[in-house]
């Protein structure tokens, strides 16, 4: 016989349900599953959202304590209820079951973080799940507040932590493209432009600027995120502050800055703040810029290994799996593909978010959820992308010096170098040349007679094929070997 559930009974605006005894989300929360059956991501699979919607509701009750809205024994409770649900988002991802995918602006969510907090207060004051009348969700968890100011408060805050993970993984990459710049700083080759042959250059120049490259993203993003602390907590519904004390914005907001240590400041204008998204549209743009440099430095990685006999194959990558059901021995650049990828997604949920973004209408924009999980979604995406990129690619890398070598004695684009001393037009004759024979720029000027083995030598060492561009104090720039 199939065993029943134990339920309870709970009652709101469109009547009565059966929710489970041990479940510590409510009936708002379990209409809110039964409407939004959409996707298998889950609000408990976002640890960092759930932390910040439990630190909002700390700062509330503080608030709330001071201009005497709760009772002591109320605040307290409710701010031990929030240390739970802190300390340990992971523990209680069964408790946020909901859809990252609701209509509703965030209500469903708000109302599931106010019943979790209600019942955990309600058990710790050695009652049932349920027994309202004692510790409400509205009433009491969220009082002077609104979904309008606590949701976007808190994906505020869960975005801005949520990138300490991506930075600490960027700044790991960085890392290791230096060394691999260092590792490889006298291992000369050819540069491109267009796909063609250009000028030397050494493979520790090429891996230096792929570091640069995410360097200034690094920057740019730190510096975005700023703006994510800029909050409306205690505007309540549209920014007017509705049923809240005078001076509420300004207190909550003070305590929810030492609850975090974060540099928190009010919104300059409430309403405004209440229904725009602004903020999201620069940040998942920066977060757009770098999935395309990480496309394109995944998209060099698989050119400069090509091969690994009838491409570039100037750099091998690890060997990760075997690249084919058919083709023995063929191995594939498996991990620069996936970050290709994950790019695409970014770049997709960059689009998905200027179009929430822009769907705000009036005092509200009810579109935040879809912008909530983009930006949590890319966040995520990009920290793994790039952990992988870093320990299953880069940190594995070698040269194949001798293959570069080759590829600038036998490339045109060396000719370069003879510009200033025969002339431009001579140095195109002798270029064509070679194409037309198949023969070397050095076989070609030694055969005219141009200049001597000697001159060749000293014209194509090391030191002259390849310099650096050193920006000096003064800002003037200067050539060194």
């Amino acid at each position: 016989m199939e065993t029943l559930q134990a339920v309870r009974t709970e009652k709101d605006l469109l009547g009565v349900k059966e929710v489970p005894t041990e479940s510590y989300y409510g009936i708002h929360t379990l209409r809110a599953l039964e409407n939004f059956n959409i996707s298998t991501l889950t609000v408990g699979q976002q640890p960092h959202f759930i932390r910040a919607l439990a630190q909002v509701k700390k700062a509330s009750a503080q608030a709330n304590l001071k201009f005497n809205k709760i009772t002591p024994q109320m605040s307290e409770t409710i701010q031990r209820s929030c240390d739970l649900l802190i300390q340990h988002p992971e523990n209680w991802a069964h408790a946020f079951p909901l859809d990252v995918y609701q209509g509703g602006a965030g209500t469903s969510i708000n109302m599931n973080t106010n019943e979790v907090i209600a019942n955990i207060s309600l058990e710790m004051l050695g009652y049932h799940k349920g027994q309202y009348d004692v510790v409400h969700p509205n009433d009491h968890v969220n009082k002077s507040q609104s979904t309008n100011d606590v949701y976007p408060t808190a994906l505020r805050l869960a975005t801005y932590s949520g990138l300490d993970g991506l930075f600490e993984q960027m700044n790991l990459l960085i890392a290791s493209l230096e060394q691999k710049a260092l590792e490889f700083k006298t291992v000369i080759k050819m540069g491109r432009t267009q796909l063609q042959d250009a000028v030397p250059m050494t493979l520790g120049q090429e891996f230096h600027a792929f570091a640069t490259l995410l360097k200034e993203d690094v920057r740019l993003i730190e510096k975005t995120r700023t703006l994510l602390l800029e909050i409306n907590l205690g505007a309540t519904a549209i920014g007017t502050g509705v049923n809240t004390a005078q001076g509420y914005a300004k207190t909550v907001t003070q305590c929810l800055k030492e609850i975090t240590g974060l540099k928190l400041q009010p919104s300059e204008d409430y309403v405004e703040a209440t229904s725009d998204c602004g903020v999201f549209i620069i940040l998942s743009s920066a977060l757009k810029r770098l999935a395309v440099k990480l496309s394109k430095i995944s998209n060099d990685l698989r050119l400069l290994s090509s091969g690994p006999r009838a491409g570039l194959a100037e750099i091998r990558l690890p060997e990760m799996q075997a690249g084919s059901s058919i083709m023995p021995a063929k191995v594939n650049p498996v991990i620069p593909e996936v970050v290709n990828q994950i790019a695409f997604k970014v770049i997709g949920n960059d689009l998905t978010i200027t179009f929430g973004a822009e769907a705000g209408q009036l005092q509200l924009n009810a579109m935040e959820p879809v912008i909530a999980y983009s930006m949590h979604e890319s966040i995520s995406l990009l920290t793994q992308a790039v952990r992988t990129l870093d320990e299953k690619c880069i940190q594995g890398i070698k040269a194949n010096e001798q293959a570069c070598f080759d590829s600038v004695m036998r490339s045109v684009g060396v000719v370069t170098l003879l510009d200033p001393i025969l002339g431009h037009s001579l140095c195109d004759d002798i270029g064509k040349q070679c194409i037309a024979e198949n023969k070397t720029i050095p076989e070609v000027v030694l055969e005219r007679g141009l200049l001597t083995q000697e001159q060749l030598d000293e014209i194509f060492k090391f030191e002259n094929l390849v310099s650096e561009i050193v920006i000096v104090p003064d800002e003037e720039v200067i050539q060194v070997s």
